[in-house]
């Protein structure tokens, strides 16, 4: 009988669970050198530690030295980190996030349901509440429009008592307002005038000028006091003196395109449409501003210019003024 020689069986070795909370981690060789992409995928584990580090600890937890952070927690980490940012921006612009919703949003989506304009929607409800011929419960009825219905861009009730102010103090003969929009400007300055006076006003879209003539008509003016001309500014100023009879104006209220005041006035000057001593009163240029326009006054040696602060038509929360210059001629 042959005796087969057979190999030592060594005893089986211990070996160190690969996860065990609590127990001190086996010794283990030394590390070898990372791999470019071993560092690339550190990175971001690295900056989101910096920037939460529970949440690394919590992800960690009972897997130290076992498995990498996840993706997800990276991306929790860097959204929390934005998130008071985020926040203090929503708390700090909630008001102009409010006049988005109002101004542009509830438009758009009204415009849509009904088929009409917010303009024309505001006008029937100056049908139904206001009382014609009464160019102040008009303004008033505006305003309860704007503040409780929709917003429109127009002067307001408190940059209209700036309004109504230079109007009483200049008692201008020749009124020119660049910008009609829906009339409500133009009811203002008309039931200001002195006896006598006229009021050009020029509006270069079709649709708002036509319901600004109905507002007008409906305050009570007639064509003799109040003029509304259709056209692009730019195109109707050189032609006011000829076609229309305005030699020159003595007030003048910008309250269209900003980005349109700086030419706009310009124009008014190369043609000699300002009287001496004539007074511009310009709303929006602090909201949405015109600082090319205020530049211009303020350094081109021709105007005496002030602004008055106040807020932003139906918005308190939101600063806002009007530029009021007094035109001297010189340079």
């Amino acid at each position: 009988m042959l005796l087969v020689p057979q190999a030592p069986v060594s005893a089986p070795q211990p070996q160190a669970p690969l996860c065990s909370p609590g127990a001190p981690p086996s010794p283990s060789p030394a590390p070898s050198p990372a791999s470019p992409a071993e560092l690339v995928t550190g990175a971001p584990i690295a900056a989101a530690a910096v920037v939460i580090p529970s949440i690394i600890e919590w992800q960690q937890g009972s897997t130290q030295d076992c498995l990498p952070l996840s993706a997800w927690s990276v991306g929790t980490a860097i959204a929390l980190a934005f998130l008071p940012f985020i926040v203090t921006l929503l708390i700090r612009y909630r008001h102009y996030l409010m006049l988005l919703y109002r101004a542009v949003l509830v438009a758009w989506l009204r415009d849509r349901l009904t088929g009409t304009s917010r303009e024309q929607r505001a006008f029937q409800y100056l049908l139904a509440h206001a009382i014609p011929g009464d160019p102040h419960h008009i303004l008033q009825t505006f305003d309860q429009w704007c503040y409780h219905c929709e917003h429109l861009s127009c002067v307001g009730p408190d940059k209209g008592r700036i309004v109504e102010r230079v109007l009483l103090e200049r008692a201008p003969l020749r009124v020119l307002e660049l910008g009609t929009y829906c009339g409500y400007g133009t009811v203002l300055l008309a039931q200001g005038l002195p006896p006598g006076a006229r009021l050009y006003t020029i509006e270069g879209d079709p649709r708002h000028a036509a319901v600004a003539e109905k507002v007008i008509r409906l305050a009570g003016f007639s064509e003799q006091t109040v003029e509304l001309i259709v056209g692009p500014s730019e195109e109707v100023i050189p032609r006011l003196r000829e076609k229309h009879g305005l030699m020159n104006a003595n007030l003048v209220f910008m309250d269209h395109w900003k980005r349109s005041y700086l030419r706009d006035l310009r124009l008014l000057e190369s043609h000699q449409l300002l009287a001496e001593g004539a007074t511009i009163l310009a709303d929006n240029v602090l909201f949405p501003g015109a600082p090319h326009f205020l530049q211009y006054a303020k350094t081109c040696g021709k105007y005496h210019c002030k602004v008055h602060r106040a807020s932003l038509e139906y918005f308190r929360a939101i600063p806002d003024g009007i530029a009021e210059l007094r035109y001297t001629g010189t340079r």
